[in-house]
């Protein structure tokens, strides 16, 4: 197999790569539902064999949990691949629409073709599933793509590189390692699709590079989710749900409960359940712990504990937790309350594992909180009220949301999953995924005369009374 970039490549060396895909996007382009499957199925066996590999790569990276990674890297690219070798025939078979009575004589379907050469950026938070998971959607839909790995966690990069080769040619599927600068040079050329995970403020910068070839996008942002617990909420499956749900990768998450609300009657019992739940989950000292990870690297400890500083410097009450080690970038998993609207905590993502808990009396409180901030990437519900969670719902705008549990819609492959303005554009997974990196493509066949012939000029006052007639009834 030939053999890929495997450093960071210079500006020439990019676009020798992306002339390759360019040139070789219509080989792809033909390959049937059984083809592509075939290459699902390899992509899916060269992850397998690289399990221990993968559990290897993040834990070096950031100390990520052996379960952690079979389950939220590996699984979650496993379970993909089996939803979209199970359906993919069906995606890419016709499309038939109906045909009104004005277009007798024709028919009219869609066929989803490949929109060309695509570009995934991916994080570090999740550096394997997110870079393969858009990857699997790029291949069933019959693109050839660039993929472009974290530097912030080299270890899975360079495993992320080594499960490609091992699969693609890199006329069709390259991996390019590097930093900012190896991304800028990417986003220089004329990709047809760009799907970008990260945060907002580089989101914007994607979206204004992919303005000037008119490419269109995929991005997954993030921003502020926020949780709802209402005083009928079953408190234990909430705290249970929240703590690991929040917990989880460090809070690295972009769908963590990032701050939350809690009816006032009940914020004594959250607060004691949590501190028990925290424990049932980690021991007694997360730092201890082999089921807890920690922050990417130094920089990312900083702007977290940084943010704890400021709400504490402003009043905040840490209620568990808060202890934190630079040397290893351990946070522990921390709830603050009486954090104030303007501290950091409650203007920034956390993306790390501490929580700001505010209480509510009425729901009208949080509401308002949820509908001065930027569109959430999702939003999360613990109640038994119907009317409640109605409520919540119609008067709230979210990417995604979640009743009584947290996350776990990113799992379930028949979902969309994406945001809303700040929060991403454009859907990902399963059949939306598809969707994304394919053109819908109308096609029309005339196979008999049409009546909208008849209306053709020159026009006559007996075509005016067929036209008249037509705005009526049709």
């Amino acid at each position: 197999m030939t053999t890929q970039i495997t450093t960071a490549p210079n500006r020439q060396e990019i676009k020798s790569l992306f002339e390759k895909q360019r040139v070789h996007q219509f080989v792809v382009a033909r390959t049937t539902a059984r083809g592509r499957i075939q290459k699902l199925q390899k992509l899916k066996s060269a992850i397998l064999e690289r399990r221990q590999a993968i559990r290897d790569a993040v834990y070096a990276d950031f100390k990520k949990p052996a379960a952690e990674a079979d389950l939220t890297e590996i699984y979650a690219i496993t379970t993909e691949i089996k939803h979209t070798a199970r359906h993919l025939k069906k995606w890419m078979s016709r499309h038939s629409v109906g045909t009104p009575l004005p277009f007798l004589g024709s028919s009219s379907w869609v066929q989803y073709e490949p929109k060309g050469v695509c570009l995934i950026i991916a994080p570090w938070n999740f550096p394997l599933q997110l870079a393969i998971g858009p990857l699997v959607s790029a291949i069933a839909a019959g693109n050839t793509a660039i993929v472009k790995p974290s530097e912030h966690t080299p270890h899975t990069s360079a495993v992320v590189r080594e499960i490609v080769e091992a699969v693609f040619e890199p006329e069709e599927v390259a991996v390019v390692e590097g930093a900012v600068e190896t991304a800028s040079e990417l986003l220089k050329l004329p990709f047809n699709h760009i799907f970008f995970t990260g945060a907002p403020a580089i989101g914007k910068i994607v979206m204004r590079a992919a303005a000037e070839h008119l490419a269109s996008v995929t991005l997954e942002l993030g921003g502020k989710s926020p949780t709802i617990v209402d005083e009928t909420a079953d408190l234990k499956a909430a705290v249970r749900r929240i703590a690991w749900g929040k917990f989880l990768n460090s809070g690295q998450i972009c769908i963590a409960p990032d701050y939350l609300f809690v009816h006032e009657s009940r914020k004594d019992e959250f607060v004691r359940l949590m501190a028990a739940q925290l424990k049932a989950l980690y021991g007694e000292d997360a730092a201890q712990s082999g089921a807890y990870n920690r922050m990417v690297n130094g920089k990312h400890f900083e702007r977290v504990a940084g943010y704890l500083k400021d709400a504490e410097e402003r009043g905040a009450v840490v209620e568990i937790g808060g202890r934190q080690d630079p040397e290893t970038d351990f946070i522990e998993p921390t709830l603050v309350s009486s954090v104030p609207d303007d501290a950091d905590l409650m203007q920034e993502e956390i993306f790390g594992p501490v929580l700001p808990i505010r209480t509510f009396r009425d729901l009208s409180e949080p509401l308002q909180v949820i509908n001065e901030k930027e569109k959430p990437l999702a939003l999360y519900i613990y109640s038994k009220d119907e009317r409640n969670i109605k409520r919540i719902i119609q008067e709230t705008r979210a990417g995604g949301t979640c009743i009584n549990n947290n996350d776990v819609h990113f799992m379930q492959p028949n979902l969309p999953f994406g945001g809303s303005n700040n929060s991403g554009i454009g859907k990902s997974h399963g059949w939306y995924g598809f969707e994304a990196f394919s053109n819908a493509r109308a096609i029309y066949r005339q196979h008999l005369p049409g009546a909208l012939e008849v209306l053709m000029p020159p026009y006559t006052d007996f075509k005016q009374r067929l036209i008249d007639l037509t705005l009526k009834w049709f």
